[in-house]
């Protein structure tokens, strides 16, 4: 940039600025950038926080004995009893107990899913 043009643009700046002091904006105006924020963080961030625990609070109120599940720790077997906050996974011929927040996938038996 040219020396000119900085102190060309640097006056009309300036007189823009003097035209301006006698009319002040409300001071509400001043909040709405903060206001589009929250909405932005809102809808990016607080909502499908809220939807994906709505939707695993659904998944872990329908987990059955039979059920295939994956846990979060990455164990892979089939739920043989149903407790108030865990649930007994069998992996093979070991029996485990797991709670219900960890299960991150659960699919119906094969056989049930086969009949229909």
């Amino acid at each position: 940039m040219t020396a000119d043009f900085v102190l060309t643009t640097t006056s009309f700046l300036a007189q823009a600025a003097d035209a301006t002091n006698g009319q002040q904006a409300p001071a509400w105006v001043q909040f709405v950038p903060f206001i589009f924020i929250i909405a932005i963080f809102y809808f990016v961030l607080i909502r499908p926080q809220m939807k994906a625990k709505k939707e695993q609070e659904i998944l872990i109120s329908s987990a059955k004995t039979g059920d295939k599940v994956i846990t979060s720790g990455g164990l892979v077997g089939v739920i043989s009893n149903v407790k108030d906050k865990t649930v007994i996974v069998k992996v093979g011929d070991v029996k485990l107990e797991v709670l219900k927040t960890h299960l991150t996938t659960i699919t119906k038996p094969e056989n049930a899913t086969s009949e229909s």
